[in-house]
């Protein structure tokens, strides 16, 4: 693992507009013709709009040859800020570099040459692969649009190729994918992320949707695929534990921003942020001498609509007599004595 960072991440947002809606503006009576065309026109419909901030100021670094894993609760963002990195979405706000390349500055056709090094394994492998399409198809698109392959020949020899180092036959190429299980599925998926021999890849809760037995199989071929082709990943996931397996560094996220960031030994050894203290509290242990004392969190997660002022964490925070500034100071990432970077006024 290199530490020079193949991705650079700098103060990312990416917040989506709710539909418009309409109110009455404030009526006032007066008296006079003129005052009455005033008033009417104060009665007249006035538009506002507001945004889900999905994702808020996300600054990180993805290294070369690295695995950077993403946790946190279902809907804190996650997805979202993988997606905006690929910019599948627009971000709303801030820089992602790719090696020496602002991505943000790109046209949607200057973008077009480097999508090849940088893929996506999506969650769900029902959804992502075209039911139409044989899988040999779904595989050899890529070839396609990048202009990879010039015969068919070399197109069903690459797809082959593909398919095979997944751990699937060869003639699966002529099969459809309600032929094959879900981790068949997900293997095809990963063949075709593949097939531009990419650099980059964001494995978007890439076993979630499996079975517990198929999932240590396709975390040890992401294993495997990483040694072998020098890939780099940003794996998302809420189970800590394979996070804990699979991944170099660990960045945790709430309410759409990243609240700590450390190499997982270190996080998992010594969180500091309270929510993190919190989501490891809830990992199922074994032996009993490593149980911990669970941390239930108390209330909801705000709404990205309307997050709190101070720390968005503050509400739900199990941490007594909390300073004042955890209601109205946000708290930037620090560099603490363990080494991780957390942002919270109270930890040390």
């Amino acid at each position: 693992m290199s530490e020079t960072p193949l991705v650079q991440v700098d103060n990312v947002s990416m917040h989506f507009p709710t539909k418009i809606a309409w109110r009455k503006a404030e009526v006032v009576a007066e008296p006079t013709g003129a005052a009455r065309v005033l008033g009417a026109l104060r009665r007249a419909l006035t538009r506002y709009s507001t945004s889900v901030r999905a994702v808020s100021d996300v600054s990180l670094e993805i290294r070369r040859g690295e695995t950077l894993g993403l946790v946190g609760e279902s809907g804190c963002g996650k997805s979202t800020l993988g997606r905006t990195i690929l910019r599948l979405l627009e971000p709303t706000a801030g820089t992602i570099r790719f090696g020496d390349t602002d991505l943000t500055q790109l046209s949607q056709r200057e973008l077009r040459p480097m999508r090849r090094h940088m893929q996506m394994i999506f969650q769900d492998p029902y959804a992502s692969l075209n039911p139409r399409m044989t899988v040999g198809a779904a595989i050899a698109e890529p070839l396609e649009i990048h202009g990879l392959v010039k015969t068919r020949l070399e197109r069903e020899a690459r797809v082959q190729e593909l398919l095979e180092r997944v751990g699937l036959r060869a003639d699966a190429a002529k099969r459809y994918p309600h032929e094959f299980s879900g981790g068949q599925r997900q293997r095809v998926g990963i063949a075709r992320a593949l097939a531009c021999r990419p650099k980059f890849i964001v494995c978007d809760e890439p076993i979630s949707a499996l079975d517990v037995s198929i999932q240590a199989q396709i975390v040890n071929l992401l294993e495997d695929l990483q040694a072998a082709e020098d890939l780099t990943y940003l794996f998302i996931s809420h189970d800590l534990k394979v996070v804990q397996h699979i991944c170099d560094r660990v960045a945790v996220m709430y309410l759409g921003r990243i609240v700590e960031l450390a190499d997982a030994k270190t996080l998992y050894r010594t969180p500091k942020h309270p929510y993190t203290k919190a989501l490891l509290s809830a990992v199922p242990r074994i032996e009993p001498k490593a149980r911990k004392e669970r941390i239930l969190l108390q209330g909801d997660v705000p709404s990205p609509l309307a997050p709190p002022s101070g720390c968005p964490f503050h509400p739900r925070c199990p941490v007594k007599d909390k300073p004042q500034a955890c209601y109205q100071e946000l708290p930037k990432l620090r560099v603490l004595s363990n080494g991780s970077r957390t942002a919270c006024h109270v930890a040390e």
